[in-house]
């Protein structure tokens, strides 16, 4: 390296330094201008954001569909028009399958959660009941209870003079805020659509260009470990989130089959509830069955009894024969670690993070494996020869003497 190479590399260096310190600095003690910055910036591309995603999970299905019409149009067909009749069959099968499911869903929901709330007044008596009977067959829990409760119902009513009511306008404004946030996910949920096509169209001449950016600023070392590294975190992410997405619909197609057997009620609404959660690792069968069985069992016990055990079965299918045969061993991240990114996503990131978590840990798991096994081998290649120079007899000394 010349002189004035040396120069340059140690003033960016120490200007790059610099900068993360006061970024560090900043985002800490102060008031964070730069996390503002990039709340703000990723507001304004949320639209991209979501384009992003859904152009990852139907890669697969646009290369299928490509693949397909290539080999039915044969030699002469023109490589845009094919990518453009790919992205438009895919497209049509999600919005295909979307209409399905809510015609058949919504109406069923709508009719359960009005079902539900008209319900109330009968489930509050049955509740109401339960605690009468156990207060009255335990006298001691009784006045303990009637003492607990007189103390929280002057909190309550402290509570709902002091703050509830001076808060309720606020609350409204609350729900009109809520409303706008949902007009403005189906507007940026249209407009990701529209750019998933443009990412779907021209994914092979980002990929092009992107490479030719990494090999210009780095070497051909870095490039080559960084694409292997790229390549194991796309299959780590494609097999887990696409294959637990799937997972999921078919878990919550089974239990909407089972349950309408059964006869369970509040079936759509249930259905929806595990199907859901079951997207979470780990923790996901336990938050949909729970709420589900408390619904149920204010109908009918019985049929409570019959849903737990349902779910029990339904979730040991999942565990050992739909989820390995969809998933396989797309993170390879033993149980403990599942736990602990499900627990540090979910804290970080709500239930994104829960879902998320669990790909982002086996990348890290991954690479940290992988620089260990690398850092092994290299200490052992350097103490191979120090070994084999030891291993050697030493000159025989008597013999030398005669």
């Amino acid at each position: 390296m010349n002189k004035k190479g040396y120069f340059f590399y140690w003033g960016l260096t120490v200007f790059l330094t610099v900068c993360a310190l006061m970024v560090f600095y900043d985002t800490v003690f102060r008031n964070g201008v730069l996390l503002t910055l990039l709340r703000t910036l990723s507001k304004a591309l949320k639209p991209v954001i979501y384009g992003a995603a859904m152009a990852y999970l139907l890669a697969p299905a646009v290369n299928s569909f490509d693949a397909g019409l290539r080999r039915f149009a044969g030699e002469k067909a023109r490589p845009g028009l094919v990518r453009a009749g790919a992205i438009l069959i895919a497209w049509s099968l999600v919005f295909v399958i979307l209409y399905c499911l809510f015609s058949i869903l919504i109406p069923q929901l709508y009719a359960s959660v009005v079902t539900l709330f008209g319900n109330m007044q009968t489930y509050y008596n049955t509740v109401y009941a339960w605690v009468r009977q156990l207060l009255e067959r335990n006298p001691q829990l009784a006045a303990q209870f009637t003492g607990s409760l007189d103390r929280y119902w002057g909190e309550l009513t402290r509570w709902f003079t002091g703050t509830f009511l001076p808060q309720a306008q606020q609350t409204i404004g609350f729900l009109t805020t809520g409303v706008v946030n949902v007009l403005t996910f189906f507007k940026d949920f249209f407009v990701g659509v529209i750019v998933s096509v443009y990412l779907l169209a021209l994914k092979e001449g980002f990929k092009k260009n992107s490479s030719r950016l990494l090999l210009c600023w780095t070497s051909e070392r870095v490039y080559g470990n960084t694409l292997k590294a790229l390549d194991k975190a796309d299959r780590i992410f494609s097999g887990f989130v696409r294959g637990k997405l799937l997972d999921s619909m078919i878990i919550g197609v089974l239990c909407f089959l089972g349950a309408s057997i059964l006869g369970l009620p509040y079936t759509p609404l249930v259905s929806v509830f595990v199907g859901v959660t079951n997207i979470i690792p780990f923790f996901g069968p336990f938050l949909g069955a729970i709420p589900s069985a408390f619904l149920i069992l204010l109908v009918s016990p019985v049929k409570c009894l019959y849903f737990i055990i349902f779910v029990i079965v339904l979730q040991q299918l999942d565990g050992n024969i739909i989820g390995p045969k969809i998933l396989g061993g797309s993170t390879n991240l033993p149980s403990f670690w599942v736990i602990v990114a499900i627990l540090i996503g979910g804290g970080f990131f709500g239930v994104l993070g829960m879902f998320l978590g669990v790909p982002v840990f086996a990348c890290v798991y991954a690479a940290v494996n992988h620089f260990t096994d690398q850092r092994l081998a290299e200490k052992a290649k350097a103490a191979a020869p120090q070994e084999s120079a030891a291993g050697q007899n030493p000159p025989d000394q008597q013999g030398e003497s005669k």
